[in-house]
């Protein structure tokens, strides 16, 4: 028999998005990984691009088109600040792969300077966004995911997953902070990788990973994507079991 680990003092969750970044590959669409340095969290493991939620992310929603608040609530059942996730995805995705999804008439130096100074703390989201008159364009990224760190971990994180399709004419680095590689792969070839232990992930990763594996185009994963949204996405608490003591 197995009785499921609980905690009664269980650190709180920690609001974050992250963004699975996919383009059409010759055999298969890839994914963008990046790896997180061994002393951040999930230390070591290949994972998608992505962070918690910053004060400046609940700053800029005047500047959020393609949803309005109602209906970013909607998509991630809250009563509030949904549009505060899609802020802070979109954020993530260019501080760590420098992708932004946003069209601007920044050049390659200047958006190099902005993510330098996003990364070092020294400019805020809101106002290299407001600055710059930037639109944050959330209907780009797709809404498919929950999970939540088990209850019995020292750092637990409240993470929504998004899709987004890889925007053409730009590149994608890993930053050389907590982040120290990054590749483009498909994901069977990621979990081929992770079976053989020459890359770690974590579990949503793996599950999320398998789903896309299932596709051979950016288009249908888009939809798949698009329909897990419309469908309600549920919330996945993974809990760690143990064996009873006799």
């Amino acid at each position: 028999m197995q009785m499921m680990a609980e905690s009664t003092d269980a650190p709180r969750p920690r609001p974050s998005s992250t963004v699975v970044l996919v383009r059409d590959g010759s055999a298969a669409p890839e994914i963008f990984m990046v790896k997180r340095h061994r002393l951040s969290s999930f230390g070591s493991a290949y994972a998608f691009p992505g962070g918690v939620i910053e004060a400046a992310d609940r700053n800029v929603h005047d500047l959020c088109t393609g949803l309005s608040p109602a209906d970013a609530n909607r998509l991630l059942d809250l009563e509030s600040g949904g549009l505060d996730y899609f802020s802070a995805a979109l954020r993530e995705l260019f501080e760590e792969s420098g992708v932004l999804l946003c069209d601007s008439q920044l050049s390659e130096q200047q958006l190099e300077q902005a993510r330098t100074a996003l990364n070092d703390g020294s400019l805020g989201w809101d106002d290299f966004t407001h600055d710059n008159q930037l639109s944050l364009p959330c209907d780009r990224l797709h809404y498919f995911s929950f999970w939540i760190t088990p209850k019995d971990q020292p750092k637990r994180y409240s993470t929504r997953f998004f899709l987004a399709a890889f925007p053409k004419g730009q590149s994608a680095t890993h930053c050389g902070g907590e982040l120290t590689d990054s590749s483009w792969m498909p994901a069977r070839e990621i979990l081929d990788a992770s079976s053989t232990g020459a890359m770690r992930i974590i579990l949503p990763t793996r599950k999320t990973l398998e789903r896309i594996a299932e596709f051979d185009s950016v288009t249908s994963i888009c939809a798949w994507a698009e329909r897990c949204a419309e469908n309600g996405v549920c919330c996945v608490e993974p809990a760690f079991a143990r064996e009873a003591t006799p």
